[in-house]
């Protein structure tokens, strides 16, 4: 076996420091992950400012105080400060971007946590996070053999080491993660001169009379990855992606351009999503004995102002709540979910244009339709643990990852068929005992309603709904799905490199 590897995982959020979606729990789960195999993995993301440093420990590095970083014609100052993201096995360095203007001043990820509204300046607060990473490795003289860039939030990184940083970073191999072809990082054209990338650099960006983040990403990186085999699949089939992006895929690999996409699957980190020891959970329970996921249910219907009935069925939505992820779906099926007899949650980190729509909705069902706003991190491991079925009606989603901790807990995924988030998972068929989720075909409510109803027919016979939990906790979901594959990935890309 040849020597371990370093390597920076860049993004923009990662758990514990932050997590407004799926992919924070991605991040942290492949990084403990990778840690485990043997790399020498290091995280690196933006402080925002409702992230208290005293409570996630950050604290200051000496050598990285007051750094000068260009945007524009202005210059802001960056401090990076240090902390960890750890489990009882391994602990992982965490570098965290520091800043007055750009980013403390701001409440919230990529949107105003009250309000739901985009920040105006998000193409400067990524620009400027993107070029403290290199500064980073500057300051410590640490030049990684690997980085790796997740989302657009992070894609001008292969740009700026391969042009401004081409001599320091020559050993380097860079690789760029999609985590969503819809969301590219799009701002109008003067956005391309603040990045102060060189003509050429600059030029990739350029694309349907816009800047676009994610194009100088993949124009750049030695390798494109995606979250799943299963989008990688479906990216393949996109029209868009094959005449005009695929191309650029290992542009700056000899020989290799137009290389395909690789997909991963991803996992959990099993110490941190486990019913057994979930120290969120007041009730523990595990697969040899469930019985206690009634208390957890009672103390969510409580929580979320449902009606408290450990024996009723509660399908919950966790996460955004936008188009992409179903809000539309779900907000016409609410009706039929709750003829069907159904208790509905729907738990969301911050506000979106559809929250209004769906908190109406669910004021027209008192005690059997509840709107949450601004859970953390208790409240979703309660939400998924006390919840009879998950539901993910997303019309498109990479990968997603509350469709695995609900295995874990014995709830039950009821997913539409999209990108990579229903693999692992096996539709249900009853007179078999076999499967594992309710999947469904069409990103329509008549298809999400359809499916629930086959859901709660099975929960009616104890034995087959015993018999579907068992299968649920006892998938496979941990973090190998992932870091084991990614092993290979990195220790070929860095061997081709030389």
């Amino acid at each position: 076996m040849s020597k371990f590897h370093s390597i920076l995982l860049v993004t923009s959020e990662v758990y514990p420091f932050l997590k407004t979606s799926e992919l924070a729990d991605v991040c942290y789960a492949h990084a403990l992950g990778t840690r485990e195999v043997g790399h020498d993995i290091r995280v690196m993301m933006p402080k925002y400012g409702f992230i208290s440093e005293r409570k996630n420990r950050i604290h200051e590095i000496n050598r990285l105080r007051d750094l000068p970083i260009s945007v524009g014609t202005d210059t802001h100052l960056a401090t990076v400060k240090s902390s960890s993201i750890n489990n009882p096995r391994v602990k992982v360095q965490a570098y965290i971007t520091t800043n007055t203007t750009l980013l403390d001043v701001n409440k919230g990820f990529m949107v105003d946590n009250t309000t739901g509204k985009p920040f105006a300046n998000n193409d400067e607060r990524f620009i400027f996070f993107n070029r403290t990473v290199i500064e980073t490795c500057l300051l410590l003289g640490w030049f990684p053999e690997i980085i790796h860039c997740v989302g657009w939030q992070t894609a001008l990184l292969p740009a700026y080491l391969r042009t401004l940083y081409a001599n320091e970073f020559k050993k380097t191999r860079i690789i760029q993660t999609i985590t969503s072809f819809d969301d590219q990082g799009i701002f109008p054209l003067k956005t391309i001169a603040k990045t102060g990338l060189p003509d050429e650099a600059a030029a990739s960006m350029r694309y349907k009379d816009k800047a676009n983040f994610l194009r100088a990403g993949v124009t750049y990186a030695d390798a494109v990855t995606v979250m799943s085999p299963g989008y990688a699949e479906e990216l393949q089939k996109n029209k868009e992606w094959t005449s005009k992006w695929a191309p650029l895929v290992g542009k700056q690999t000899k020989g290799s351009k137009g290389a395909k996409v690789a997909g991963f699957p991803h996992g959990l980190d099993l110490l941190h999503w486990n019913p057994k020891t979930d120290p969120f959970l007041r009730s523990k329970f595990d697969a040899s004995d469930t019985s206690n996921k009634v208390r957890v249910r009672e103390q969510l219907q409580r929580a979320s102002g449902l009606k408290v009935d450990g024996k009723a069925v509660v399908a919950t939505m966790l996460g955004p709540t936008d188009a992409d992820h179903g809000a539309e779906v779900l907000a016409k099926a609410i009706p039929g979910l709750v003829k069907a007899g159904v208790q509905v949650l729907i738990a969301t980190d911050v506000p979106t244009e559809h929250t209004k729509a769906l908190t109406t909705i669910a004021k027209k069902f008192p005690g059997l339709v509840s709107m949450k706003t601004g859970i953390d991190e208790e409240f979703a491991h309660n939400a998924i643990a006390g919840s009879t079925l998950l539901l993910k009606p997303s019309v498109t989603e990479a990968s997603g990852q509350y469709q695995r901790c609900a295995l874990v807990y014995g709830t039950i995924p009821v997913v539409h068929i999209t990108g990579g988030i229903a693999e692992g998972l096996e539709n249900v068929v009853p007179n078999k005992g076999t499967g594992n989720a309710f999947l469904f075909k069409k990103a329509d409510a008549a298809e999400l309603v359809s499916a629930v109803e086959r859901a709660v027919a099975c929960h009616e016979k104890q034995e087959i709904w015993q018999t579907i939990v068992a299968n649920a906790m006892s998938t496979n979901v941990s973090w190998s799905l992932s870091a084991k594959p990614y092993d290979v990935f990195y220790r070929n890309l860095v061997k081709d490199g030389k």
